[in-house]
């Protein structure tokens, strides 16, 4: 149970880092254009930043979720 506990625990941790990359890629993007653009109402690439937000935090919470659950299946 451990050992799928931990795998599952190192898939969690990867796409956690996938979303934060592409949240990053994202946030850089809207910044390019909102220097070049007006800045009116929420763009494409704004609303894809705070997808990739929320992605971010649920993988983070399924890891610490994961991490509970290891620690509470090692003192058992």
């Amino acid at each position: 149970m451990n050992t799928f506990l931990i795998i599952l625990l190192i898939v969690a941790v990867i796409a956690t880092v996938v979303m934060l990359v592409r949240g990053v890629i994202a946030f850089l993007q809207n910044t390019e254009k909102a220097l070049n653009e007006d800045g009116t109402g929420p763009s494409a690439s704004s609303i894809k930043q705070n997808k990739m937000m929320m992605g971010r935090i649920q993988f983070q919470a399924l890891a610490v979720v994961i991490v509970i659950l290891l620690l509470a299946f090692s003192r058992g």
